[in-house]
């Protein structure tokens, strides 16, 4: 089953299979034609139809994000059950799924829980996920642990964006305008050449720009500078060579480029009640260029096909944002502390940068056999360097708040040191490589087993300077100075058991047992001595590394299409006994931040994902998800605001903490809370969509019409469960989409209405875990109308 949206007509598989929407390709079929398709997806490495996988899996092809104007994975918020895409600080998405994923925001040297694929190449740096959508043919969500061909990084699951082919067969194009509010333009062009018979060429462009869905008040020469605006541009052109029907080479790039003002992230204290207006002073930027370079190697021998895929890819990205999310007076009011008579005037981060490299080699040998035995078996190389330097001001005296950020190379003993709050200069570099197997065997023609394991290991290596306070330690030269620090290695066994029987050929179950696992790493500040654990020896601290996640999952699920195939119906239920989990966390000592690990977590939930051909022209269809899970173990956790609170409460504000060092930490370290019985971040007990959609020929051409639902229930944002801060509230959002094709012209024209009730809600609830430890909330976009016209040949 898909979300709303994402089923074509028997008629149309061979289209969408070349890239092309059934809905464009395939007249109204009759009562006796109208069919759901199959939908063939790539889960495991292998195609696979999804209705026939032992695992819960969605695909959302092309037609559905164009019609909900999903252009990046953000936009998949709710149509997927149990997937939450939150927006934070620095740029990030932090993609969860079914409560696992990733809590360490602002942290680039971690791994993702959920990991992120174009065309099967993992993409290393949760900044670069922020890319938009360019030439899809589908995205993928596979829920639960990967353990096996996708392995570590996987623990919650893997998301892999598909797109669109080279293709031999015929000379075809596309190219669409779409104009609307806010002065929004998207337009996208796609072109395919077989250039022979066994040369095939393919490119796509796009560009999307809008205003600023929000503007800060306080930001010194604006009158409102735009935030949520969006300037962006991305490119893919790939070569299909196919020399023989049994081998190919296709080489591929993605190259993507924004440049916008920032997010608009608007701090719980904001005295203004409009969701769209921020009481800020410091003009956030956000700039992230990737290249993407990759290549796919195909052979098939006759008994197995062999595979390579080798990819290449940097991301460079520098953000600018405002820390405190306040002005100055604001700010200082909110800081103000009656036992020292001070308060902070402002907190921003004028630079935050990240510089990241990335190559990858993966080779498979997947079975061709139709008999009952089927295999596949793999090994893949992964290196990554990823180099970060950060620079925060913050002041209790009314300074220049729009200070540009020192250089790295900025001498020790030079005045402007004096002002830096925080400073990062680090270089990590991540070496891992894996082997799987995993086979199945048809017992009978109803009942089929599947085992598979993988080895990971994992190295992490790197250097790392950080100062605090305004005092480098350096005596010549610049002042921060990486050195080595502790290196750390992980080697951990995962894989996969499932058992699934056909009750007819219409309807399956299955049982199956996944391990999944995240590679632990290095805390660059605590490995630096920047922590209690080093600096005081108190056994809670940060420590320099920590340890990788593991996740058991036990799932069943029934896949099943009824109606001589115009209804289907898949169901899942879970546990997962979640161990380790990494998260952001206080250390006693003032910027002393780092990675620690919760250790045990009990997740559980349910799944429905169905859809109707009610008649020949209307379609019903949804999904929804119910999911609960809570801390089962103590442990003694330090919350950046309850720290920062303790201190203040004891009389050390910031600039008066190094004055005590060792009893301002000790305030610190009495705030820690006891996290056992706390819900699991991210979690929202409820969320789910529903759709109706009709097309028919009307007069001379086609009209498509779409009306959508979309609901997102509350969850907490953080496993700290503060009540204040944490419970990120629920949202509903109402979509319309109106299409209409004329016969034998190939154009079409579309109106695209997004948030019809204009509804300003919640896309998350970020608690910066640096700095001032402000709480903000982002918003998803206001209603969006447009118009598109669009030409396909």
């Amino acid at each position: 089953m898909l979300p709303a949206g994402a089923f074509a007509q028997t008629a149309g598989t061979a289209a969408a299979a070349a890239g092309v929407t059934a809905a464009q390709a395939t007249p109204t079929p009759t009562e006796a034609e109208a069919q759901l398709a199959e939908i063939v997806v790539t889960a495991e490495k292998r195609d696979v139809s999804l209705q026939d996988a032992s695992l819960s899996v969605s695909a959302v092809p092309a037609q559905a994000l164009t019609e909900a104007n999903v252009t990046e994975i953000t936009g998949l918020n709710g149509l997927v059950p149990g997937l939450v895409v939150a927006r934070s600080g620095g740029g990030e998405r932090m993609i969860s799924i079914r409560g696992v994923g990733s809590e360490t925001p602002e942290n680039t040297n971690t791994q993702p829980g959920v990991s992120y694929h174009i065309d099967g190449v993992y993409i290393f740096n949760s900044i670069a996920a922020n890319a938009a959508f360019i030439d899809v043919a589908q995205v993928e969500v596979l829920r639960g642990p990967q353990g096996t061909t996708f392995g570590q990084g996987s623990t919650g699951g893997t998301i892999n964006v598909v797109t669109n082919r080279p293709s031999l067969d015929a000379l075809t194009g596309s190219m669409d305008l779409s104009a609307g509010n806010y002065d929004f333009i998207k337009a996208g062009a796609a072109l395919n050449v077989p250039i022979s018979s066994t040369l095939a060429v393919r490119g796509a462009v796009q560009h999307n720009s809008h205003d600023g869905y929000a503007y800060a008040t306080g930001v010194p020469g604006f009158s409102k500078y735009q935030l949520d605006n969006q300037d962006e541009t991305g490119w893919k052109a790939a070569l299909l060579w196919e020399p023989a029907s049994n081998f190919s080479i296709t080489l591929n790039t993605v190259q993507y480029r924004s440049n916008n003002n920032g997010p608009a992230q608007k701090n719980v204290l904001d005295p203004s009640t409009d969701p769209r207006i921020l009481t800020q002073d410091y003009a956030g930027k956000s700039i992230v260029n990737t290249e993407l370079y990759y290549g796919v190697v195909k052979y098939d021998a006759g008994f197995a096909t062999l595979k390579s895929i080798t990819s290449y890819q940097t991301l460079f990205s520098t953000q600018a944002w405002d820390s405190d999310g306040l002005t100055t007076d604001l700010f200082y009011d909110a800081t103000y502390n009656p036992k020292s008579f001070t308060g902070v005037y402002y907190d921003h981060t004028p630079l935050w940068r990240t510089n990241t490299k990335s190559w990858t080699q993966e080779f498979n040998l997947s079975s061709n056999s139709s008999g009952p035995f089927k295999w596949i078996v793999g090994g893949v190389y992964l290196h990554s360097k990823n180099s970060q330097y950060i620079v925060e001001y913050r002041s209790g005296a009314n300074q220049d708040i729009l200070q540009p950020a020192i250089s790295e190379n900025t001498p020790y003993d030079s005045p402007a040191v004096d002002n830096v709050t925080y400073a990062e200069l680090s270089s990590i570099t991540r070496k891992a490589w894996a082997g799987y197997v995993e086979a199945s065997y048809d017992f009978t023609d109803a009942l089929k087993v599947t085992g598979g394991v993988r080895y990971n290991d994992d190295r992490f290596s790197g250097t790392s300077d950080s100062m605090s306070g305004g005092a480098s330690e350096q005596t010549s030269g610049a002042y921060l100075q990486p050195a080595a620090t502790e290196g750390l290695s992980t080697g951990r066994w995962t894989g996969k058991a499932a058992i699934q029987y056909k009750l007819t050929p219409a309807n399956m179950a299955y049982f199956s047992f996944t391990r999944g696992f995240k590679p632990g790493g290095i805390n660059s500040s605590a490995a630096g001595g920047n922590s209690s654990y080093l600096a005081l020896g108190w056994e809670n601290g940060v420590k320099p590394t920590y340890q990788p996640e593991q996740l058991d999952s036990f799932e069943v699920g029934l896949k099943n299409r009824f109606l001589n195939n115009r209804a289907q119906l898949n169901l899942s239920a879970f546990i997962y006994n979640y161990k380790n989990m990494q998260f952001l966390e206080e250390d006693p000592i003032l910027f002393g931040e780092g990675i620690s690990n919760a250790p045990s977590a009990r997740i559980y939930g349910a799944e429905v994902e169905g859809s109707w051909l009610a008649t020949p022209t209307v379609t019903l269809d949804g999904s929804f998800s119910l999911l609960r899970g809570t801390f089962n173990k103590d442990y003694y956790a330090l919350d950046p605001v309850n720290a920062s609170r303790a201190q203040n409460a004891a009389g050390y504000p910031d600039y008066l903490f190094w004055t005590n060092f060792y009893a301002a930490s000790v305030a610190r370290e009495g705030a820690r809370a006891n996290i056992n019985g706390n819900d699991v971040p991210k979690l929202p007990k409820f969320q789910g969509t529903a759709a109706i959609t009709y097309a028919n020929q009307v007069g001379p051409g086609k009209l498509t019409a779409k009306a959508q639902i979309i609901y997102r229930g509350e969850y907490q944002y953080r496993l700290f469960n503060d009540p204040g801060f944490d419970k990120t509230p629920s949202y509903a959002q109402v979509n319309l989409f109106l299409k209409y094709a004329p016969d034998s012209t190939n154009l079409w024209g579309s109106l695209t209405v997004t948030n019809l009730f204009d509804k300003a809600g919640v896309n998350s609830r970020f608690s910066d875990p640096y700095g001032s430890a402000q709480t903000y909330d982002t918003y998803i976009p206001p209603r969006q109308v447009f118009g598109t016209i669009g030409y396909r040949f």
